[in-house]
């Protein structure tokens, strides 16, 4: 009798230590998915998967990065995590991690959701400047009708051609007002960045070389943009008319590589928190690109700190 019991006890242990160590198996098992990148923070991804969820996925040093291509997206070409910016339709195998984040292995997409993201990114930043004016100057406006109405309460008198201004003038706020929130409205669905800081290189005709007078303000750029939570560098290079599309197209490729470099090298970034250069080439060179002086104003980078106010939310 003793005897069957000790069998029996044993097949039990047995059981129980199979079991646990089938768990521990099935819990470390591969998992795939997709969605689109909703922010990012550094090595942080947030990311909005087919069934509207949200999840958080984490890049280390191992994940690796690529960029399907070929008619049956068999072959794949090996690409910077810098290229994934808001926006991005991706696919990630990767394990979850104790706190249920999904600990990336690879990281996969197209090349034309790579196109698409980075368009949106290059005119994102500029939509949200110009909504940041307008709703500077209507804040600028409704402090001055404030104003203005505090000294008509002081008047004893209010004459006819005083209060015809002021019920124009609140029009004409009204009107701007609704023209900005709707701006707001349309560029909120696109992101919601800060623009915390900005430099820009010039450059010589034909030169791709960052001159040494712009190292220290590159330098600082990237000091301060350290101090930031969550932040992300943007890089665009721009070429003028001069020369052909292709020949120009390349210099401002190179530009804006060569100032990636000196805030890799110099500034100390983390390749985390810098999105992938843009090259704009000559298509948007400001001014109308005739003389000497206007070509030399498109021969440019422009580097901006940027801060994701989802993002930022998210790792407070």
């Amino acid at each position: 009798m003793n005897r069957y019991y000790r069998t029996h006890r044993y097949f039990e242990i047995l059981f129980c230590i199979s079991f646990t160590l089938f768990s521990g198996i099935a819990a470390a098992q591969t998992v795939k998915t997709e969605g689109l990148i909703k922010g990012r923070s550094g090595a942080t991804l947030l990311v909005q998967t087919s069934d509207a969820t949200e999840l958080v996925v984490l890049l280390t040093d191992n994940t690796q990065c690529g960029q399907v291509q070929g008619v049956f997206k068999t072959r794949r070409k090996d690409m910077s995590m810098a290229a994934l910016v808001p926006g991005l339709a991706i696919k990630v195998e990767g394990t979850y991690d104790s706190e249920n984040r999904l600990v990336a292995k690879t990281v996969k997409f197209t090349g034309d959701d790579l196109k698409r993201a980075q368009s949106i990114q290059a005119g994102m930043t500029e939509t949200r400047a110009q909504a940041d004016r307008n709703k500077e100057e209507l804040e600028k406006q409704n402090a001055a009708l404030l104003a203005q109405n505090e000294e008509l309460k002081k008047q004893q008198e209010i004459n006819a051609q005083q209060q015809e201004k002021i019920a124009s003038n609140k029009a004409a706020i009204a009107t701007n007002k609704e023209g900005i929130e709707a701006a707001i409205a349309r560029f909120g669905q696109l992101d919601d960045y800060y623009i915390l800081d900005e430099v820009t290189v010039y450059f010589k005709n034909g030169k791709v070389k960052v001159e040494p007078q712009y190292k220290p303000q590159l330098v600082q750029l990237a000091e301060k943009a350290k101090t930031v939570q969550g932040y992300m560098i943007e890089v665009k290079g721009y070429a003028s008319s001069s020369g052909s599309t292709a020949v120009n197209q390349r210099l401002s490729q190179e530009r804006a590589q060569n100032v990636c470099d000196v805030l890799l090298q110099e500034g100390r970034i983390a390749l985390t928190n810098m999105l992938a250069p843009g090259a704009m080439g000559e298509s948007e060179a400001g001014g109308k690109d005739k003389t000497a002086e206007a070509q030399a104003e498109n021969r440019r980078v422009v580097v901006r700190v940027l801060q994701n106010k989802g993002v930022a939310g998210l790792v407070r």
